[in-house]
């Protein structure tokens, strides 16, 4: 069953990272964006590491509070329900 978390947590984190990488992209050359909900989505069902990689990487929505802070705080916060969640089957 873990293995399975670990796949999906894989794809999430992938799928973040190329969300970021095409709005990126798309603003660049003026087209239809990825809606910000949808990014911070990716985030919020486990790609926040895939997010800021993202971010970083492609120097994307890094000056935007929403992403510069919202996004780390999704991290800390997905990390303190695990760790809330191994303390608790102990």
């Amino acid at each position: 069953m873990n293995d399975y978390i670990y796949y999906y947590l894989l794809a999430v984190n992938i799928l973040a990272f190329v969300l970021f990488g095409v709005d990126k992209q798309k603003a660049r050359r003026n087209k239809w964006r990825i809606p910000e909900k949808t990014l911070i989505l990716s985030a919020v069902i486990g790609g926040s590491v895939g997010a800021i990689l993202g971010m970083r990487f492609f120097h994307h929505k890094t000056r935007k509070a929403r992403f510069a802070i919202g996004v780390p705080v999704i991290l800390l916060v997905q990390i303190g329900v695990v760790c809330l969640v191994q303390w608790a089957m102990k």
